[in-house]
């Protein structure tokens, strides 16, 4: 029987996209890692690809190119690989979504969207406006990628309580332990219900 494939974009140090490739060694997640694909050389994903024995490449963001010209460069790839389905995990970047693609891609995101989402939000940037703005709750949310930033129909979120003595750190550990079990129920999902 074969998985489904699935492409993985990312932009920082890849802990989602190890967490994936865990859950896929121990049987728990039946997909296969089709392609890891970076926006910039360097980036920690890259490495965890190589140890794994992932497939990667990197297209790299040119200002000057333009978005539709990047997006359609990252799908290039994806479709070359022979994905079924896209992740963002930890990709910065924004994308265009074609046609083709629409409801096949999700991401990632450490907040409870729509609060703490859109350009500038990500990582220890999130915990820090959470902590900053003294909510009681946060969490992380996997949703379907349209062609704005955090965006798309949410498919999952999970909650936490923010603790009276959070640091970013405390926090942002407590919500991705809650990211490695939301992004792989939610990717299942997807893939059931396609």
């Amino acid at each position: 029987m074969t998985h489904p494939r699935i492409a993985v974009l990312v932009s920082g140090g890849g802990r989602s996209l190890e967490n994936l490739a865990e859950l896929q060694a121990k049987g728990e997640l039946p997909i296969e890692l089709a392609l890891v694909c970076a926006d910039r050389d360097g980036c920690g994903a890259l490495a965890r690809a190589d140890r794994l024995g992932l497939p990667s490449l990197v297209v790299p963001w040119d200002r000057n190119r333009g978005l539709e010209a990047f997006s359609a460069d990252i799908f290039q790839a994806i479709e070359a690989a022979r994905a079924d389905f896209v992740v963002l995990a930890g990709f910065l970047r924004l994308l265009r979504i074609p046609p083709a693609w629409e409801g096949r891609v999700i991401n990632i995101h450490p907040s409870l969207l729509p609060a703490f989402g859109g350009k500038g939000y990500y990582g220890d940037r999130v915990h820090a406006a959470v902590l900053e703005r003294g909510v009681q709750f946060t969490g992380c949310t996997v949703h379907l990628v349209d062609n704005d930033y955090d965006n798309g129909r949410i498919l999952l979120q999970r909650v936490i309580p923010v603790r009276p003595d959070d640091t970013v750190e405390s926090l942002g550990a407590r919500v991705f332990e809650e990211e490695k079990k939301a992004l792989p129920q939610a990717l299942t999902g997807m893939i059931q219900g396609r």
